[in-house]
């Protein structure tokens, strides 16, 4: 099902990048359009977990450097049923974390140092459970995908303003204008569901449903706060965090988390665990600091 959607999710974005090709350059800005997408997707494809991690300046880390969180993410792998994935940080104090890759035998998950220092070890579990649900899902290649691709449409939008023949009138300026929103709208009809599947993937793989819920109250708000220079300066990429950096509303890429968190506490009272006192909205629960040291010593 995932290769299916993954497949009508770039038959979509190729279509809508040919079609502003044509607006802005007639029949020979689709041809372009058409082989410059074609080779994104081959590229992307192949490189997706590093095209990624290389716009973080994410570092790989290992039992050696940082010890409890390599191990922590290998125990997961392990209850996951699922190969070990290689394993970043990034050095930044906005709270998030990502997974990418293009299938669970070539995938890395990633959390930034800001989040290793808020949450406590618990709910560092319940976050890097979540993404790698996103792996075993394979939701990962679709998430790089996207992100790759609408940012290639944002782009050539932009380019359009400056260089649009005034004969394309009104049309080339609809395409200019609505080319980026439309590429978040399918965004957003691919990551809502998505991220409920992980939350409940996640629950599963840790055990710990209520520590995901705590982990999402804690950083959602700190997300939007803390600068994300990343997502500020490409927001097709905030699609891949576990909570969405610096987009509300209709251009929200996630479900409300006040919604993730009440399924959280609905497959908690399917495990028979109760809420732990957890408030279960983000105005009540209170970050502090982790029991995972990022520097890698106790």
């Amino acid at each position: 099902m995932n290769q299916m959607k993954t497949m009508m999710l770039l038959a979509a974005l190729t279509a809508l990048f040919m079609a502003l090709g044509y607006t802005l350059g007639g029949a020979g800005g689709a041809m372009i359009a058409l082989v410059v997408a074609a080779g994104m997707n081959l590229f992307t494809f192949w490189n997706a977990d590093k095209i990624v991690l290389r716009m973080h300046n994410a570092i790989e880390v290992d039992a050696q450097s940082h010890p409890d969180f390599y191990n922590m993410v290998a125990n997961l792998a392990r209850n996951a049923d699922m190969p070990m994935p290689k394993v970043y940080l990034m050095d930044t104090p906005h709270p998030n974390a990502f997974a990418t890759g293009r299938n669970p035998e070539n995938a890395a998950v990633a959390a930034t140092t800001g989040l290793l220092r808020m949450l406590n070890k618990d709910e560092v579990e319940g976050v890097m459970a979540h993404e790698l649900a996103h792996v075993k899902n394979r939701d990962t290649l679709i998430m790089t995908m996207v992100a790759t691709i609408a940012g290639a449409i944002s782009m050539l939008a932009n380019f359009g303003m400056f260089f649009r023949d005034r004969n394309a009138g009104i049309a080339g300026l609809l395409a200019v204008l609505v080319a980026p929103f439309a590429a978040m709208i399918v965004q957003m009809a691919i990551s809502r569901t998505r991220e409920f599947g992980a939350d409940k993937g996640g629950a599963e793989i840790s055990g710990k449903p209520m520590a995901l819920a705590s982990a999402l109250a804690k950083i959602s708000g700190q997300a939007e706060q803390i600068p994300n220079p990343v997502s500020e300066r490409n927001p097709a990429a905030a699609q891949l965090y576990i909570v969405p950096a610096g987009v509300r509303s209709l251009f929200s890429t996630h479900p409300d988390t006040g919604d993730r968190i009440e399924a959280l506490q609905q497959i908690a009272a399917d495990m028979g665990q109760g809420s732990g006192g957890f408030g279960g909205t983000p105005e009540r629960s209170q970050g502090r600091a982790s029991a995972l040291n990022p520097t890698g010593r106790r």
